[in-house]
């Protein structure tokens, strides 16, 4: 597994473990967390700047194509929006009521940008069926050059989200906005071409469709990894097996049993397992040692609890 980077890392990563407190957002991240957020900033100036562009040329020239990427595009804003948001809920501190502050929020707004992707495919599908019924006259060469400056700007977005995807649900789902963007530009490039060379306009909402598609596909693996993370299943990326087998290798560790995993976060995973040790006056470095061997495995949260051969655990799932 890999190490987060502490430019997209939210809250309490690996190497703080053992920790229950409120996040805080120590000296050593701050600097990369203000840089996270201006990312996310310049890449909603950025694509806000090319909706208004994007949308206003293709009310003009009656393209489809153009105004269905500036549907998805607008939805790409309130995704980064609603990202910024789970980025400062991630930091708010445990209260009494919640002891885990707001960090599960995190999921539920990945759950959202989803579901918003989805309502743009149904849109985007709606109006291409009306539009072979009823097509329209389109400027190819209008189309190809406002798409050619989406090509730019989704890019230039997506690579600058490329870096923390790998570590962080919603960073993912930003990225695949805009990395599906890109492609669905260059779609529209095509698609101006084919009309100004051929007039064959039926293309418009051929490629909306297939707009339409990238996005579905792009969004499935976000609304199944973020629908599995909301009911407590294990984050992806954690082999339960391979947890339990490393448990088992620790000395005086005799054994295992009632292991749960779940995401506190799109970012940090919790556990808590039964131990059962040849002596309990080894304990304290049993568990020293545990969790950090599960920190290093993407487990920030591990809550132990020591037991010898002869304890009998009374819960049915043990």
């Amino acid at each position: 597994m890999h190490e987060p980077d502490p430019v997209f890392r939210t809250g309490e990563g690996p190497g703080r473990r053992g920790s229950h407190a409120g996040v805080r957002e120590d000296r050593g991240t701050a600097g990369p967390q203000r840089l996270r957020h201006g990312i996310f900033i310049l890449s909603i100036i950025l694509n806000s700047f090319f909706v208004l562009v994007e949308a206003g040329v293709g009310f003009w020239q009656n393209s489809l194509s153009l105004l269905s990427d500036a549907g998805h595009n607008l939805s790409d804003v309130f995704s980064l929006l609603l990202v910024l948001i789970a980025f400062r809920l991630a930091k708010v501190q445990r209260n009494e009521r919640f002891t885990y502050g707001y960090r599960k929020s995190t999921i539920l707004i990945s759950l959202l940008n989803a579901v918003i992707l989805l309502v743009a495919v149904g849109a985007i599908v709606i109006e291409s069926i009306h539009k072979f019924s009823k097509p329209v006259d389109v400027n190819g060469i209008a189309v190809s050059w406002t798409a050619g400056v989406g090509i730019l700007i989704n890019g230039a977005t997506a690579l600058l989200l490329m870096r923390g995807q790998k570590n962080d649900l919603n960073v993912r789902g930003a990225f695949l906005h805009m990395a599906a963007d890109t492609l669905v530009s260059v779609g529209v490039v095509i698609s101006g071409i084919v009309i100004h060379y051929t007039g064959w306009t039926i293309i418009d909402p051929i490629v909306s469709l297939a707009i339409a598609a990238v996005i579905l596909v792009s969004t499935w693996e976000l609304l199944s990894d973020s629908l599995r993370l909301a009911v407590d299943g294990i984050p992806e990326g954690i082999d339960l097996q391979e947890i339990e087998q490393l448990l088992a290798k620790e000395e005086h560790v005799k054994g295992t049993h009632h292991i749960h995993v779940w995401a506190i976060s799109t970012t940090e995973t919790a556990l808590t397992a039964h131990v059962v040790v040849d002596d309990l006056t080894h304990w304290p470095e049993v568990t020293e040692n545990l969790k950090h061997t599960l920190s290093e495995h993407g487990i920030s949260h591990a809550t132990l609890e020591p037991e010898t051969p002869d304890s009998h655990c009374h819960d049915p799932e043990c």
